[in-house]
């Protein structure tokens, strides 16, 4: 865990100015230290020499501590700005990087990991650039123009301080390092407690009725206590290394004031040059010690932004071998290609449908040996329905991740009406390009999400300001006429069945105009529907299709592939079926 990280800066641009102020205030509080110390040194000297100290000095004195403390508040503010603009921009990059990786990366996370990174452990580095930062500022700053100082006006001390100023850092990053380990263990447990409770919560029902519920309060009880011990362990670092860091800077400052005090005695210095080498050398040590103590204040701060940068900045090995994959010459073959062409023996209907060609489409996933889909090539042509069908894990609701951009292909070509699909998100292009590809799909996933709020709120997902008669339209369509608009609907949709979970789902696709969102993708539009309703919904995508729209559905039932006018069957050595 490095003490500043660069990263944070790529991230925050709005962050560079109170960032370069905070440098500038800390060269300001430099010069007033020295200022302070020839004060301080002149009106001492001056009374142990029975000379009358000067009003002049005195109220100079006074200024110094009073611009001392208007710097230690711009100072704050500047640091808080910063801090603030970086949160922001971390959470806004975060959930924007969630979102670009696909509900298929998010089933891999920890859903409380995530959001205790997103609020608490962002919210840690509050203390990072409020503390740490300007202390890490003055570190740097303060030890210099004080040690350029003391060197001008007696060698000996300042080759002392020179010589043993070093040594705070040093032990510093010694235990910096033991200190970055128990943070990120300790951000760990964290995350797992967090995790491990909201499974609790999330599953007592079924707890419940299994007569579960009391075993899980001695698994929490258990990891509560890893989480108790892991922040004890790192407590006891910090105070560990504050006292470490203490002893290292007094025993370097008694060195400087024994060998000023021989010195002094033997009359081969004066007063004034003794008092000033005297009052700047504890100056030099302490925004030292002042940093690495705050380090361990902030150490979850970093903790918890490492981990989020690690999220937002993709790996660039990793993108390197995707965008040589999806280069490579395709290698499609016969036995595996859904023929494109217009098998119903009409040409595509006039509209404003998108023409989707893939071609050699191959996906491999961590930890199987075979590809899912395995070089299929299909067209998706505008006024059609085409059906992808085959068994479970064949690949249907990844070929759909892949022309929605949450998944990347490591063979073939995905091109949309001579845009390359892939290409979207391959390093150094806009990430704008695929929020707009996106932007022209409506989605219906297996397991749709549904937001508190009522139907005609879902409903209006992607269009908020669409009027009340396209709702009802949308709600017509996807046979929801038995559910009133101003149903409330609880978190995740608990408040409906599965059906009309599906059918509020597929009304939120058919809302926003076709023209506006010309490609439909639906992954088992009517899982959990009875026939009727199925053959409403069926129904509305022939109207789609007639309209021209372009429609890929990945189904297994007999009535979904019976309306399709073209089949592309997965998972084996098949031919496109034409409906």
């Amino acid at each position: 865990m490095k003490p500043f990280d660069p990263r944070l800066l790529r991230h925050a641009q709005r962050s560079r100015l109170p960032l370069a102020l905070l440098l500038l205030l800390g060269t300001a509080a430099a010069v007033l230290v020295i200022v302070q110390a020839e004060l301080l040194a002149s009106g001492i000297s001056a009374a142990f020499g029975r000379r009358p100290v000067g009003q002049a000095t005195l109220i100079a004195l006074a200024a110094v501590f009073a611009a001392r403390a208007l710097l230690a508040w711009a100072t704050e503010v500047a640091s808080y700005q910063a801090g603030g603009a970086v949160k922001s921009a971390l959470r806004h990059k975060l959930l924007a990087r969630a979102v670009q990786r696909g509900p298929r990366w998010l089933a891999g996370q920890q859903t409380a990991g995530l959001t205790t990174l997103a609020t608490t452990g962002l919210d840690a580095l509050d203390g990072y650039f409020a503390r740490y930062l300007p202390q890490l500022v003055l570190a740097v700053v303060v030890p210099a123009v004080v040690l350029a100082r003391v060197l001008s006006v007696d060698l000996l001390c300042g080759l002392t301080i020179a010589l043993t100023l070093p040594l705070v850092p040093l032990f510093g990053a010694l235990v910096g390092m033991a200190t970055a380990e128990r943070a990120r263990e300790r951000w760990a447990a964290l995350g797992l407690l967090s995790h491990h409770f909201l499974d609790v919560v999330t599953g007592l029902p079924t707890l419940k009725v299994f007569g579960r519920a009391r075993a899980q309060r001695e698994t929490i009880a258990k990891v509560t206590d890893e989480y108790r011990r892991s922040t004890m362990a790192t407590l006891r670092l910090a105070f560990l290394s504050s006292f470490v860091l203490e002893l290292t800077a007094t025993m370097s400052v008694a060195l400087v004031a024994v060998g000023v005090g021989l010195r002094l005695d033997g009359g081969h210095v004066g007063l004034r040059t003794a008092l000033l080498a005297l009052i700047l050398a504890p100056e030099a040590y302490l925004p030292l010690r002042a940093a690495a103590a705050q380090f361990h204040a902030v150490a979850d701060g970093l903790a918890a932004a490492d981990q989020a940068l690690t999220i937002i900045e993709p790996d660039a090995a990793a993108q390197a071998t995707q965008t040589t994959q999806t280069t490579q010459p395709d290698r499609a073959q016969p036995g595996h290609r859904a023929q494109p062409g217009h098998p119903t023996g009409r040409p595509p209907a006039p509209g404003p449908g998108v023409t989707v060609r893939v071609t050699g489409l191959s996906v491999r996933h961590p930890g199987r040996t075979e590809p899912a889909p395995d070089d299929v090539s299909l067209l998706l042509a505008p006024g059609t329905i085409t059906a992808l069908a085959g068994p479970s894990g064949c690949g249907k609701s990844t070929l759909i991740d892949v022309l929605l951009g949450f998944a990347r292909p490591s063979a073939g070509q995905v091109i949309a009406d001579g845009l390359d699909l892939p290409g979207l998100d391959l390093p150094g292009l806009d990430p704008a390009g695929l929020d707009a590809w996106r932007a022209r799909v409506a989605w219906v996933p297996q397991r749709p999400y549904l937001f508190p709020g009522t139907v005609a709120d879902n409903i209006r997902l992607g269009w908020p300001d669409a009027p009340l008669d396209a709702v009802r339209a949308a709600a017509r369509a996807a046979a929801l006429a038995d559910l009133p608009l101003e149903t409330p609907v609880t978190e995740r949709g608990g408040s409906l069945s599965a059906g009309q979970r599906q059918r509020v789902a597929l009304a939120r696709a058919l809302l926003p105009g076709r023209a506006e969102r010309p490609l439909l993708l639906l992954d088992e539009p009517t899982a959990g529907l009875d026939p009727a309703t199925e053959q409403a919904v069926l129904a509305a995508l022939r109207t789609e299709a007639a309209a021209g729209r372009t429609v890929l559905v990945s189904a297994h039932h007999p009535a979904v592939l019976a309306v399709a006018d073209e089949i592309v069957q997965l998972g084996q050595l098949a031919e496109a079926v034409p409906a």
